[in-house]
């Protein structure tokens, strides 16, 4: 496996046909955690966006679990996704259907048939973020940390090389945030790669970590002072 998960050169960002961030390089290793931080609209989400192929990479150059993002082929999304876990800011759950069945529906459209391994494997991410208990209840059922909690289970499943969370604590209290900044470190100390886009500064300063921002049209790196 490739050490370098994640790269950028000379990378201009657009949000509809304007330059958001210009001139990007870009490296992320194996393993590493990674904060971008930025106002809003500083381009942190086109850029988050950009990783998954959600906008094209159309200038400079691009690479994301061994996927070219320059000139990116429709029907290899899909298979870049499968490597990527994502977890958005509104959890984005299915709320006509249980969460095992949340599960269900992302393990059948990436590829899965075996019962007993879709079963093993949704057993398997609930009890990574402490919710093994809760497979049959409804999204409604449960608190904001519980569902991003699942979405997070969710993102795991295809057992990706790289998570990305755009903002995965904007919409909870600041407890519930520290308990699912715990579950996102727990599962970077078990190997894998973290990108997390914030806006909540307290987070970095609990949970220091390499932090990128997004001002001006630049991405660079912030030293942070340590309290």
């Amino acid at each position: 496996m490739s050490e370098t998960v994640l790269s950028l050169k000379n990378a201009t960002i657009y949000q509809e046909n304007n330059p958001i961030l210009s001139d990007i390089t870009l490296d992320v290793k194996h393993g590493d955690f990674i904060y971008i931080i930025g106002k809003t609209g500083s381009g942190k989400s086109s850029l988050m966006k950009t990783f998954y192929a959600d906008l094209p990479l159309t200038e400079g150059e691009g690479e994301i679990v061994e996927y070219n993002l320059v000139g990116l082929k429709e029907n290899d999304i899909p298979y870049l996704r499968r490597k990527v876990g994502i977890v958005f800011q509104d959890f984005q759950l299915l709320p006509d259907r249980s969460v095992k069945e949340n599960m269900l529906f992302v393990l059948k459209a990436t590829g899965w048939t075996d019962k007993t391994e879709m079963d093993e494997k949704i057993d398997e991410v609930l009890a990574k973020v402490d919710l093994k208990s809760i497979a049959s209840k409804m999204p409604h059922q449960l608190s904001g940390g519980e569902q991003q909690r699942v979405a997070i289970a969710r993102a795991l499943l295809n057992d990706p090389e790289l998570i990305l969370a755009d903002e995965p604590t904007g919409n909870l209290d600041p407890q519930t945030s520290v308990e699912v900044m715990e579950v996102l470190r727990k599962i970077n100390a078990n190997g894998k790669t973290v990108i997390m886009a914030t806006h909540d500064y307290a987070l970095l300063m609990k949970f220091p970590s390499k932090t990128l921002k997004c001002e001006n049209g630049q991405l660079f790196e912030v030293v942070q002072r340590t309290v």
